[in-house]
């Protein structure tokens, strides 16, 4: 069966930045609260109209904190070594394929 929801995959050697658009509603928190300052709009539409996001892959740290803020859990954050799940979180779920 085919996933419902369908991300947008972005992967640096740190880890995999999932973006699902049709549960984003632009609302910026994940933009506002990055510490490294990687993610911007995109010019990708959002289930409702407005722009989704993505991160320029090369300065994110996949620390998870736009995960942890998304209060539509429109962002998955999964690291490539396991030993420092983001945002303290262990992860349960298997990371998304391409």
């Amino acid at each position: 069966m085919e996933p419902r929801w369908k991300p947008n995959i972005y992967e640096n050697d740190r880890g995999i930045f999932a973006v699902f658009p049709e549960l984003c509603k632009g609302c910026g928190l994940c933009i506002e609260k990055c510490p490294t300052k990687v993610i911007e709009w995109s010019k990708e539409l959002a289930f409702n109209g407005s722009p989704t996001v993505e991160p320029r892959m090369t300065g994110c740290i996949v620390c998870g904190t736009c995960q942890t803020v998304c209060p539509d859990a429109a962002i998955a954050i999964f690291r490539h070594d396991r030993k420092n799940p983001p945002a303290g979180e262990p992860r349960t779920t298997a990371a998304p394929t391409r």
